[in-house]
């Protein structure tokens, strides 16, 4: 490999670093709200939740509509979720054959 090309890779590579670093940087100091409700959403409503990804994912583009519930209860939440969203989107084991 001669020396502009490898001088090439290099400033890539650093200019990738930095963006990450300073993406690091700025997730730091995200923060969620604290959630304050009786009865957060549980698994079921995650597997809902998740089965209608796609028209919540429309919908929040034109509305103030999240496509993730907060608060939720956590684990089992996301378990349904990703189940759901698993059945909507086809899962895996259509591409495995």
């Amino acid at each position: 490999m001669n020396a502009p090309a490898a001088r090439s890779i290099r400033t890539r590579v650093g200019f990738f670093l930095a963006l990450v670093l300073c993406a690091a940087v700025l997730s730091a100091c995200a923060t969620q709200p604290h959630p304050s409700a009786a009865q957060p959403p549980g698994f079921w409503m995650g597997l809902l939740h998740g089965f209608t990804i796609m028209f919540s994912l429309i919908g929040s583009i034109f509305t103030d509509y999240r496509i993730y519930a907060f608060p939720n209860s956590g684990g089992w939440y996301d378990f349904g979720y990703f189940l759901g969203a698993s059945m909507f989107l086809g899962g895996g084991g259509a591409s495995a054959r």
